[in-house]
């Protein structure tokens, strides 16, 4: 099935919901940026912004992931944390298709399996010895790491720990991008003058306009503080109160486009450099069938991002304007060949694939593990929230690492 080939390519092409004139948002950076760069399109050196980085197409790859498989239209291993039946309800389960960095996050580190550390259980040992050329644990209990990417920093080895590069990558990028304005502007009905001071309270909405009223630091009437550096603390403005003054900013506008594009590449020749031992020994036969499951899922994974793609974030909504071109590249330099695939198919394809590997003798966890969060990880969370309720409603919260 991968004989001879290099890569699969789907590119698709995008254009903004409301027409080529409607504005998009792209993600922001540190200090409410864009990513704007220059990049080669036909040949000429053309002004882009990136609308969905490589990492946040591999998250939103794993949410359809998990999505099918809470459906059962997927079959897949699945390691879970349970946080519901540790009196954190709210956390539901964190699984590692949505812990930040999948079977490594400190999240299931931090977790016990029947009591035992996950780290010190069978799985976990495994995952711990796992390598490029021993891939098979791996392959049983998390295969979208091999797809997408991960680092094992938070086992035992700490930065030394196994590095798995990713074989799934997919970008969605805005062509010709403009930057546009944004305005700020709101009349407030009741018309609250900005110079009242508000201060913390203990009464029902939390804050108070009378000093004598407030909650006191030594003498003083606490001031509400301020949310960001434009702000004051005490100002009504705090609270969401009083007027805003009509008001431009440069290059926080969102942008305009001619179109956007859409860049998937599953790496074949990432795939073979996998290996999958079975108790010690490999086989060229057990390497295809897991190879080729990962193959497959991949393509999935991918698919399901024709959905997901749809609505990036708020003002950013984007549609085909033709179906999308899977191609198939050759290790030899041959010219791609187009590739035809449906959902349906593969699901189809990609259960076959499993039975194939499962007969062949390759570990494949059709049922989840659930762990259960450790006493520590569940202190650490509530003592969070008791930092955040003692300094106050209306706290500014803590930056997180």
């Amino acid at each position: 099935m991968l004989g001879g080939l290099a890569a699969l390519r789907c590119r698709r092409r995008l254009v903004p919901a409301g027409g080529a004139s409607d504005k998009v948002f792209p993600a922001t950076y540190e200090g409410g940026r864009y990513a704007l760069e220059h990049r080669r399109v036909d040949g000429r050196d053309a002004p882009c912004v990136i609308l969905d980085s490589v990492q946040s197409q591999a998250n939103r790859m794993e949410g359809g992931l998990l999505e099918l498989w809470r459906s059962e239209q997927l079959e897949l291993p699945v390691v879970q944390v349970d946080f519901a039946s540790a009196g954190l309800p709210e956390f539901g389960t964190v699984t590692s298709l949505d812990a930040p960095h999948r079977i490594f996050d400190a999240i299931l580190r931090d977790s016990l399996l029947d009591g035992v550390p996950f780290p010190e259980t069978t799985i976990g040992r495994s995952i711990e010895r796992a390598s490029t050329a021993d891939a098979t644990s791996l392959f049983g209990c998390c295969p979208t790491v091999l797809l997408l990417g991960g680092w094992n920093s938070t086992g035992k080895r700490g930065g030394l720990g196994v590095k798995f590069a990713r074989c799934l990558v997919s970008e969605v990028v805005g062509i010709d991008a403009v930057l546009g304005v944004r305005s700020k502007s709101r009349l407030d009905p009741l018309r609250i003058a900005a110079g009242v001071e508000v201060f913390q309270s203990e009464g029902p909405v939390g804050w108070t306009s009378d000093p004598a009223s407030a909650v006191h630091d030594k003498g003083r009437p606490r001031l509400i503080p301020a949310r960001n550096a434009g702000d004051r603390a005490g100002r009504p403005s705090v609270l969401n109160h009083s007027s805003v003054v009509p008001s431009l900013e440069e290059g926080r506008g969102g942008v305009t486009i001619d179109h956007a594009e859409q860049t998937t590449v599953l790496s074949v020749a990432g795939l073979r450099r996998l290996g999958f031992p079975i108790q010690g020994r490999r086989s060229s036969e057990v390497d295809e069938a897991a190879r080729s499951v990962l193959l497959l899922l991949g393509l999935i994974s991918v698919e399901v991002l024709e959905r997901e793609n749809q609505q990036l974030r708020s003002r950013c909504v984007l549609v085909p304007d033709r179906p999308a071109a899977w191609e198939q590249l050759g290790a030899s330099g041959e010219a791609p060949t187009p590739l035809s695939i449906d959902m349906r198919s593969l699901l189809e394809a990609f259960a076959q694939s499993v039975k194939a590997a499962r007969r062949a003798g390759l570990p494949w966890n059709a049922e989840p593990v659930t762990l259960t969060p450790s006493p520590q990880l569940v202190e650490l969370v509530q003592e969070s929230r008791r930092r955040l309720a003692e300094r106050g409603r209306f706290a500014i919260d803590e930056e997180t690492a």
